[in-house]
């Protein structure tokens, strides 16, 4: 599979952002330990209506290879999309390859286990509940990830279920972000699949299918694919959160569908916004579909504001995107929030660009998702009733869950 080369897209101009781009590329390289790829193309996908045809167009295109890995895949129209164009390429001879974990994916209709199983796609479940070490139970695999014929990769916060459809229009549709890509990252994200592939299948590859070829140049975008791990201690997305918040001079943005931070992350967003960084953060409204965890968000709010620190909410629809952008120059996507499952818990991919180009693309979405939301009011926050105070205290002995 090939995508045209990226001639569409301006070069950035001279100026400033060049020398930090490098100084920030050096800095996450040097802090995470992986280095960055040159001449990757990245295209910002926003929503249901961008997101399942590009992904389901790359899966009727693949000619090899398909492999995909995702947390959600749910009952409804979304699900059997994707079931009956995997199948049909594994009836065409294409190696498909689907992992699913066991807890997120649970829900899925058997008579689709069925149709891809029959096709001939490889189905595995990460870490099934019934075969769990009590220590593994609460370590999913929160990654979203899909590789087609070894050339294209897709990853974001997007999950196969009807929730995405649409263009976060309205309550039943949800926001969201996902990032199509060519160029050296893919080899990032095909890396981040066999991770977890490996806990299941014995053969990571088969040298009769797989080339792991040379990839071209596709476009100007600088790439570090980040994975974090269901580990005891710090995971390299927590480590990415804290370097990305200390480098930041000018502004940070970040939209993220659970926002339950650590005192350490709460220390460096307020630092960031009392040094002059304007800080933005965009979390879920009216629609979250987790309560509890933004009842255990708003008990975090005090420092943030008193550093200065702005927090919007959501209006439309369910905010699931997990977008993170600093100083106009560097992208972060991929399927990690700012909270305790994210940071340590689960297993996560998160997707590192160094491209004005596309930065201000995502800068241009987050304009128009705040267009869309409610500023929370510092004097209005702390008139909340006693009731509400007390229910967001009694969150904090599992913060750490969530």
């Amino acid at each position: 599979m090939t995508l045209a080369p990226d001639t569409a897209r301006p070069e950035s101009p001279a100026n400033p952002d060049v020398d930090r781009a490098s100084r920030y590329r050096r800095a996450i390289e040097g802090v995470i330990g992986v280095p960055a790829t040159e001449g990757n193309r990245v295209d910002a996908l926003r929503n249901g209506d961008e997101i399942f045809p590009a992904m389901l167009d790359a899966i009727s295109r693949a000619h090899n290879t398909v492999d995909l890995l995702t947390f959600v895949y749910w009952k409804g129209e979304v699900g059997r999309l994707f079931a009956r164009a995997l199948a049909d390429r594994a009836t065409e001879g294409v190696r498909v390859r689907v992992l699913l974990d066991a807890w997120g994916a649970h829900t899925i209709e058997r008579s689709l286990l069925a149709l891809l199983q029959e096709a001939g796609v490889s189905v595995r479940w990460f870490r099934p509940l019934g075969r769990l070490h009590l220590g593994q139970f609460n370590h999913r695999t929160h990654r979203k990830v899909m590789i087609v014929d070894e050339a294209v990769g897709f990853t974001g916060g997007v999950g196969i279920a009807d929730e995405w459809l649409g263009n976060a229009e309205g309550e039943g549709h949800w926001r969201d972000t996902h990032f199509r890509i060519t160029g050296p990252a893919v080899d990032g994200l095909r890396a981040a699949f066999l991770d977890n592939w490996s806990e299941t299948d014995p053969e990571l590859f088969d040298e009769s299918v797989d080339r792991f070829p040379e990839q071209p140049k596709a476009g100007h975008s600088v790439v570090q694919c980040v994975r974090g791990a269901s580990e005891t201690g710090n995971s390299d997305i927590y480590t990415l959160f804290r370097t990305l918040l200390q480098l930041a001079e000018h502004r940070v943005r970040i939209a993220t569908a659970y926002f339950v931070p650590d005192d350490e992350i709460v220390r460096r967003l307020s630092a960031a916004a009392q040094r002059g960084v304007k800080v933005e953060l965009l979390l879920a409204g009216p629609h979250a579909d987790k309560r509890f965890v933004q009842i255990a968000s708003a008990d975090t709010f005090a420092p943030l504001f008193d550093a200065g620190v702005e927090i919007f909410l959501f209006q439309p629809s369910m905010l699931h995107a997990k977008i993170m952008t600093v100083d106009g120059v560097v992208s972060n996507v991929g399927s990690a929030n700012l909270n305790a499952r994210s940071t340590a818990l689960d297993e996560e991919i998160n997707v590192v660009a160094i491209d004005p180009v596309l930065t201000a693309i995502l800068d241009g979405h987050f304009d128009e998702d705040l267009a869309r939301s409610e500023r929370v009011d510092s004097n209005d926050w702390q008139e909340r009733s006693l009731c509400e105070r007390v229910v967001e205290t009694a969150t904090r002995p599992f913060r750490g869950s969530f």
